[in-house]
């Protein structure tokens, strides 16, 4: 289900009359911020857009929780007063979608990236303690293991090691980011772990893909819309339970959930921004370049989110991971100067 959220009252002030593409040829009359996108990304655009509009910026942000891939379609879908400014984005923008928006005229797209965040393997202070490898996450929730039918009821199906209780995960659907995330470094590293699987991505990527990554959907892992709060409840209302979400989420909610260690290492800050955590990945924005000038605010909020992404930023309270001083130096420059993608760095 849709999360919107209007900060503050549309501004009074109205966009005057549009004389470039951002009007898409009929006046348009907007003076808000219009973002979609990423669940994962959501509470750090939220916190943005809130600081911003309380600093007096002429314009109120309005925010929607679509998954990465839902929001790239609204944001790619043209340019103009009736479409997204900003996609918040839990993964790399990928070359195909970047194909989408330059045939329906978005031909200038700033990519941001705002910090790092990890997809935290996560279950209930309550649970029985767990230890997890991307092998047994693979075994646990792929559609075919190996090339075999997942017939895995029970954890200690797997290994006899872990709990002898039913597998049931939580985790993102398939338009979100997070799902992306989760399938190239964790399923994809437990996949590669066989031999005569790892060998397919040479001789037949196509089966590869379809055996790393498809998700099982005959009831041990439970696609849970986009919303990592609700994982966070049904963690609480199920002890035996596993959820797969942003870092963000954990940290805020570690008086009922805890961080489950994949290969021995923890879902912590510290893990996460070293790289050493499996499950580390970079955050971005997506702006629409010919929007600047036209949408009031536009530039000014790419700037203050990555200001707000800093070591010492009010978004690493909230539970962002800030990017490294060189990265966090580069994105500076690239909120002033707006270089847009030419396809070429994307997959």
């Amino acid at each position: 289900m849709l999360k919107k959220i209007a900060l503050l009252a549309v501004s009074s002030l109205a966009l005057a009359a549009c004389q470039d593409q951002a009007s898409g040829g009929q006046g348009g009359t907007r003076s808000e911020i219009r973002i979609v996108g990423s669940s994962t990304v959501f509470p750090f655009a939220k916190a943005v857009a809130e600081k911003f509009s309380a600093g007096g910026a002429n314009t109120s942000p309005i925010l929607e929780s679509t998954g990465t891939g839902g929001g790239m379609k609204l944001f790619c879908a043209g340019v103009g007063a009736n479409t997204a400014d900003i996609v918040n984005a839990s993964r790399r923008m990928k070359a195909t979608e970047l194909e989408m928006c330059q045939t329906n005229g978005v031909t200038e797209v700033v990519e941001v990236q705002i910090g790092i965040d990890g997809i935290a393997v996560a279950q209930s202070n309550e649970g029985p303690t767990i230890a997890l490898t991307p092998k047994q996450i693979y075994q646990a929730i792929a559609e075919r293991p190996f090339g075999e039918k997942n017939t895995a009821k029970k954890w200690s199906d797997i290994d006899p090691s872990l709990p002898n209780i039913a597998i049931n995960v939580y985790g993102p659907p398939s338009t979100s980011g997070t799902r992306d995330a989760l399938t190239e470094l964790i399923m994809e590293e437990g996949c590669k772990t066989d031999a005569a699987t790892k060998a397919l991505k040479d001789s037949d990527e196509d089966e590869y893909k379809s055996i790393c990554h498809n998700v099982r959907a005959d009831g041990p892992y439970i696609d849970a819309g986009e919303n990592d709060n609700l994982i966070v409840q049904k963690l609480k209302a199920n002890p035996n339970s596993v959820g797969i979400f942003g870092y963000s989420f954990l940290e805020e909610n570690t008086d009922t959930v805890r961080g489950v260690p994949v290969s021995g290492v923890s879902p912590t800050y510290d893990a996460i921004a070293s790289g050493e955590y499996p499950g580390a990945r970079p955050l971005y924005i997506y702006a629409k370049k010919q929007h600047v000038g036209v949408i009031p605010g536009l530039q000014e909020y790419l700037t203050e989110f990555v200001s707000a992404g800093g070591n010492d930023g009010y978004l690493v309270k909230i539970g962002l991971i800030a990017s490294p001083d060189d990265m966090r130096a580069k994105m500076a420059e690239t909120v002033k100067s707006l270089p847009t993608l030419s396809g070429t760095e994307l997959e």
